[in-house]
């Protein structure tokens, strides 16, 4: 497998990359709509919340509470009003454990940290609610490897550029890890940096794009193959 040259720093996504994430919003829709049943099926209903999220997102962002909030709008919309308090307090309960996700970090992930931050300058780049994912970082345990952690609304050509002034680092001496192409991938390859692709096997609708080959793009199967081109 080709190396990654002359980096000089190393930044990493941390949801599906370092923990466990996006299945978990997938069961905790699949039981919003086990209590919404009466007017739909798991299908008919998560196309209607994806509608509800894609209208909200501008507003809302990402993460747990966005979450919430088109959760129970659309129980409102599918419904005709007709949903129960008691149902919207199940709906709640549901949206309430997505907050306690443990971030137990994946097998091997902490051996690789430990690793790769003795190489080299680590950040942590997420994006979403800055509450929820400063909770997941502390019950993960990983903080200390990483020099600099960066929660953002949103990873665009312009977050990336931003992130890259501010932690001192052109584009082109960078790299960027995660497993969304859309949000991890592409955007700093159109700037002229490095990016390794390491896909989770659940991907959020919203983070689904054409990819594409690059010179500067590297795929893995896990995470502990950073160690082998890094």
């Amino acid at each position: 497998m080709e190396k990654i040259g002359n980096v000089k720093v190393v930044c990493i996504d941390a949801d599906d990359t370092l923990w466990e994430n996006e299945t978990l919003f997938r069961e905790g829709e699949a039981r919003w709509a086990g209590i919404l049943g009466e007017w739909g099926t798991l299908e008919s209903l998560s196309a209607e919340l994806y509608k509800v999220e894609s209208k909200n997102m501008e507003d809302l962002g990402y993460g747990v509470k966005a979450f919430i909030i088109s959760l129970m709008e659309t129980a409102v919309k599918v419904s005709g009003g007709k949903v129960s308090g008691q149902q919207m307090g199940s709906i709640l309960e549901v949206a309430r454990d997505l907050l306690h996700n443990p971030a137990t970090p994946f097998l091997g992930v902490v051996d690789t940290l430990s690793e790769l931050s003795s190489r080299y300058p680590l950040a942590l780049v997420t994006k979403g609610d800055m509450l929820d994912q400063e909770h997941k970082i502390r019950r993960s345990g990983l903080r200390k490897y990483f020099r600099w952690v960066e929660i953002i609304s949103e990873k665009g050509e312009r977050e990336y550029r931003d992130l890259f002034s501010d932690i001192g680092v052109a584009p082109e001496d960078a790299v960027m890890v995660g497993n969304s192409f859309k949000s991890d991938v592409a955007p700093v390859l159109r700037l002229g940096g490095w990016a390794v692709h390491i896909p989770f096997h659940v991907l959020w609708e919203h983070e689904k794009t054409e990819e594409f080959d690059h010179p500067r793009l590297r795929r893995l199967e896990n995470f502990t193959q950073l160690l082998d081109i890094l």
